[in-house]
């Protein structure tokens, strides 16, 4: 049965590169599975909003206010968009946001869902636990639900709020981007210059300290010099610099890794690899994973956040962040085709049951309705 459209409004600080905002592409390619007419209200300004311009191109309302974050000014003036556009419900991603859009859905009487995406154990400034805390105070006020990507994240917010009322976990989605073609893969690896017998080993993330670079690089440093390895790593960030310089400067690291950086075909990508590694030292539930059971490609990554719930024994190996033990597992997997086909296998099977963007967006479409008909 078809369901009459619903506007809703994903409020988020910027349209930048990033795992959440990623999220929002993911969310607007699949919204005619839930019926939904989404509109995207970017709060402050970025030299880049490569997702500003994507969710364009892809035929949706974007608004950028370009505001400084905190800016007192973005609860009037979102107000302001979100009433021009008649929205029925809205969406807050990451804490300026959330406090953001509670105000307005306050003041307009529409229902606030807040989306986790990340988990803040120890923020390491005053002004950050003043951020966090004005988050958690918006949400647990005004949002009428609260997604949780992760179990782990669920376990982590009910410790910081004391209460899991209102909240419940709902993994994010990709688009299912099908079998990898072998072109693609053939294209791919030759301009890594991969040699036939060569094993691909992909990374993507922001180059950011949580996501765990050096980790990575202390794991492949650790590997058997005879394992033919190239390291195809993606993604930008405020470490890169450091990251490049450090690889320059050791031959070992030098002749098998590669820095690829922003790349918007992350699926393709991973769809040429054999495994793909993900190291991160928090990281609630990274899209990168995701991506890698969609193609059927096993993964290493850290027990850390909510990576158990995508990466399990039945579809790639987790270890302690501990460079010993990543390369271990690396190895591990390098060296066994056919326990990497069979993780591959499993793998794509759990992304169409629990991480397709379709069915994510039909799930989320019954939390609007259930917090409009709770409202």
């Amino acid at each position: 049965m078809s369901q009459s459209p619903l506007r809703v409004a994903h409020l988020i600080h910027s349209l930048g590169p990033g795992g959440a905002e990623n999220v929002l592409v993911e969310l607007a390619a699949a919204a005619d599975a839930g019926g939904l007419d989404p509109v995207f209200l970017g709060l402050s300004p970025h030299p880049d909003p490569v997702h500003a311009r994507t969710l364009a191109s892809l035929g949706f309302p974007v608004v950028q206010l370009e505001l400084d974050r905190w800016d007192p000014r973005a609860v009037t003036r979102a107000t302001a968009v979100l009433r021009g556009y008649q929205v029925q419900v809205i969406h807050t991603h990451l804490k300026h946001a959330d406090l953001v859009g509670a105000l307005a859905g306050a003041r307009l009487k529409v229902p606030v869902v807040s989306t986790l995406h990340v988990i803040e154990d120890a923020p390491a400034t005053r002004m950050a636990r003043y951020k966090r805390t004005a988050g958690l105070l918006g949400r647990r006020r005004f949002a009428t639900r609260t997604l949780a990507v992760s179990h782990s994240q669920m376990r982590w917010y009910q410790q910081l709020s004391g209460t899991t009322e209102g909240v419940e976990v709902l993994p994010n989605g990709v688009a299912d981007p099908g079998v990898p073609d072998a072109a693609d893969r053939a294209r791919i690896r030759a301009e890594l210059d991969v040699p036939d017998d060569g094993l691909l080993i992909g990374s993507a993330s922001l180059m950011r300290p949580e996501k765990g670079h050096h980790l990575l690089l202390d794991a492949i440093a650790r590997l058997d010099p005879e394992l033919p390895v190239t390291v195809a790593l993606a993604g930008d960030g405020p470490l890169r610099a450091e990251l490049e310089s450090r690889v320059a400067a050791d031959p070992g690291l030098a002749r098998r890794v590669r820095f690829l950086g922003y790349r918007d075909d992350v699926p393709v990508l991973l769809g040429a690899t054999d495994l793909v590694l993900h190291t991160s030292l928090a990281d609630a539930l990274p899209t990168t994973l995701i991506h890698a059971l969609a193609v059927g490609v096993p993964a290493v990554a850290t027990d850390v956040g909510g990576i158990p719930d995508i990466v399990t024994p039945e579809t790639g190996l987790i270890a302690p962040t501990e460079p010993a033990a990543v390369a271990s597992a690396v190895q591990k997997l390098a060296t066994d085709p056919a326990l990497r086909t069979r993780l591959g296998a499993a793998g794509r099977a759990v992304f169409l049951e629990r991480f397709e963007a379709r069915g994510w967006v039909e799930r989320l479409r019954a939390v609007y309705d259930r917090a409009l008909a709770g409202r």
